[in-house]
């Protein structure tokens, strides 16, 4: 087992890893069995929401094993800051028609879900042939409307996370693991 900790990346407000390396390859490998065989056959895009799930879409991307597309989107609800704001901007759109597409969205964390919700509906309005929703991090505990992956790999408690490219003020993103920052 390859145990790492935060002294090894030089990284000081990290309180403890809550997800090692081993288990998120491990949740990701069954994600994209699980994805390959429920898009056989079909036009795939895999969307991910940007920055954070970047390290995330990259690997499970590579564990779906037919035929699919990528693009990104970002949206912009937190800032610099650590607590959501509540409001949220789309910053860079799908560059294409979704209509022909059964499009996978991919997303870091559900924390309040409303980043998540105003997505989903942007792009529901589209008409992809169906849309589903593939999340690393779920955090029920600050959800403020009412919003479920189709997919969440890991459930988590109220903490801040980063690592594993979540990020905090654009620190820690490089971490393999998932670990609670000590804010």
């Amino acid at each position: 087992m390859d145990i790492q900790t935060p002294e090894m990346y030089g990284y000081e407000g990290i309180k403890r890893v809550l997800i090692s390396r081993e288990e998120i390859q491990n949740e990701v490998k069954k994600t994209g069995q699980l994805l390959t065989r429920e898009y056989a056959g079909k036009r795939l895009l895999v969307a991910g929401i940007l920055k954070g799930s970047f390290v995330f879409m990259a690997d499970l991307v590579r564990e779906i094993k037919i035929p699919c597309e990528i693009d990104f989107l970002a949206a912009k609800s937190y800032g610099d800051g650590t607590v959501s704001s509540g409001t949220v901007e789309i910053t860079r759109d799908i560059g294409r028609d979704i209509s022909e597409y059964h499009l996978v969205l991919v997303e870091d964390i559900i924390d309040t879900g409303r980043t998540l919700l105003k997505i989903k509906k942007l792009l529901s309005e589209r008409e992809p042939l169906s849309l589903s929703v593939v999340a690393l991090l779920d955090k029920p505990e600050r959800r403020a409307v009412e919003f479920k992956a189709d997919h969440a790999l890991f459930t988590i408690p109220d903490v801040f996370a980063v690592g594993y490219g979540l990020d905090c003020g654009e620190r820690f993103r490089n971490l393999p693991y998932i670990a609670e920052a000590s804010l």
